[in-house]
């Protein structure tokens, strides 16, 4: 009776899994989506902890219910107070731990399976696969958190984590097989696990992080689900499935979106700040504009296009944003966002920041629908946004973007660029759009000029 109960239940959360999965690909449905999973997951958790089969000490389950109290805690007050640019960071932290459990599974239960060789070589995929989540996971968030401020390549650094890579499956293959696995092959299996995830992630730069944690996250997913495989848990491994196939499919969504093969991203170590000479000095004059002969420039505006960008999310000026926004439409003016699939520091980092000031869903247009509206359009503001709008992934075959689908904001009539200060973006390197004549920069902190803008607008009544 409880072995049908429990699997009942198992089936309801992984249904409740697959549909809020479902629902997460629409920012209107996202909230009840993300709600609708975590019931199934404490419903699952409820019932093995209710209905398990054998006797469980009352100290045992309170070792569990005290772990998952603390848990909760920790991860409810982490979350509801990190900001939004500590988002990254904090997915990247979050998915860690989950490859550090997926890892711990493996080393709790391999003695429990010696002489089995299926179970074996489940346990070792798992552990192998959450280790390196687990260690690449931290050094993402470490260089996300600025604490890694430089990609660190070791000279030869794609010939020896390939070497370690293939050691790896060469090893754990040979625990297999032995027939007498010991728990010293497996903690240093585990070890050089670890080492491996470590040096995965050391030499990859910055403007590749967001695919990086995407493909890490898959990790994760890939290793509960042997787990779950284990364990004959259907939740875990619908879980897992679902958790992995998702981060593959967007890792490789994303590398299209940057027009780089996966394997470019991960032995090409893009993005570590290596710049031309070329590229490293000014390439001519800007123009400054002022938020008071800006806020004429926008008044005066039929369409506005805004391409929000990590800028802004530093800036916190999302809701200031949505005040300009709210102003320009009341005076006849069309406003829209335009959104590059990699801006920020995640898959829909922009999206989520704009939903946080209640800017409308339908006002977020995705690159492919955006790039024929630029040259209708009056103004572009971009704010704190840069290698997703350099002109020289079109033009320039010797720069490291080349070839990057862009927002093609230059084929606007008026493009201005919000940003602190002429510094590099992400990729490290020089932005051409700067230099043209028709881009104006609004140099200062995105929420303080903005501010500025927006009290200029209303003066202007």
């Amino acid at each position: 009776m409880n072995f049908d109960i429990v699997h009942i239940v198992y089936l309801f959360a992984s249904i409740t899994f697959i549909l809020g999965l479902k629902m997460l690909s629409n920012p209107k449905t996202a909230r009840n989506g993300n709600l609708l999973a975590a019931v199934g997951m404490v419903t699952a958790i409820i019932a093995v902890m209710v209905f398990h089969d054998g006797e469980v000490s009352s100290l045992i389950y309170g070792l569990i219910f005290g772990a998952i109290a603390i848990g909760t805690v920790i991860g409810w007050f982490t979350a509801k107070r990190v900001q939004m640019t500590k988002m990254p960071e904090l997915v990247s932290l979050f998915n860690g731990m989950g490859g550090a459990c997926a890892a711990l599974i493996g080393l709790v239960e391999f003695h429990h399976n010696i002489g089995d060789p299926m179970s074996i070589a489940v346990i070792l995929a798992g552990m192998v696969i959450g280790s390196v989540s687990f260690s690449g996971s931290i050094i993402a968030w470490a260089k996300l958190n600025g604490t890694i401020k430089n990609a660190i390549r070791l000279p030869k650094y794609n010939i020896l984590n390939t070497l370690i890579l293939i050691s790896l499956f060469v090893y754990a293959a040979w625990i297999v097989y032995s027939g007498t696995p010991s728990e010293t092959h497996l903690y240093l299996l585990f070890s050089v696990s670890i080492a491996y995830g470590i040096l995965f992630v050391l030499p990859i730069g910055g403007a590749d992080m967001p695919v990086v944690i995407s493909l890490l996250n898959s990790f994760t997913g890939l290793a509960a689900a042997f787990g779950g495989f284990l364990y004959g848990n259907q939740v875990m491994l619908t879980g897992g499935i679902l958790v992995g196939s998702a981060g593959t499919l967007l890792t490789l969504v994303m590398c299209k979106a940057m027009n780089r093969p996966l394997l470019s991203v991960i032995f090409g170590a893009f993005g570590g700040g290596q710049v031309s000479a070329a590229e490293s000095g000014p390439r001519g004059n800007v123009r400054e504009v002022g938020p008071s002969d800006l806020a004429v420039q926008l008044n005066y505006s039929n369409k506005v296009l805004i391409v929000p960008g990590y800028g802004l999310a530093v800036a916190q000026a999302q809701h200031v944003i949505k005040e300009l926004e709210q102003i320009l439409e009341q005076r006849g003016v069309e406003v829209a966002y335009a959104i590059h699939p990699v801006a920020g520091r995640m898959p829909g980092h922009m999206n989520v920041l704009l939903a946080e000031s209640n800017v409308d869903y339908d006002k977020l247009k995705e690159m492919e629908d955006v790039n024929p509206e630029f040259a209708q359009t009056d103004v572009v503001l971009v704010v704190g946004a840069n290698d997703v709008v350099n002109p020289a992934a079109k033009t320039d075959p010797a720069s490291p973007i080349y070839g990057m689908p862009i927002l093609e904001v230059e084929n606007a009539k008026s493009v201005i660029v919000n940003k602190r200060s002429m510094k590099p973006g992400y990729a490290g390197i020089e932005n051409e759009l700067f230099f043209r004549d028709k881009t104006q920069m609004l140099f200062g902190d995105a929420k303080k000029v903005l501010t500025e803008l927006v009290t200029e607008l209303k003066a202007l009544e």
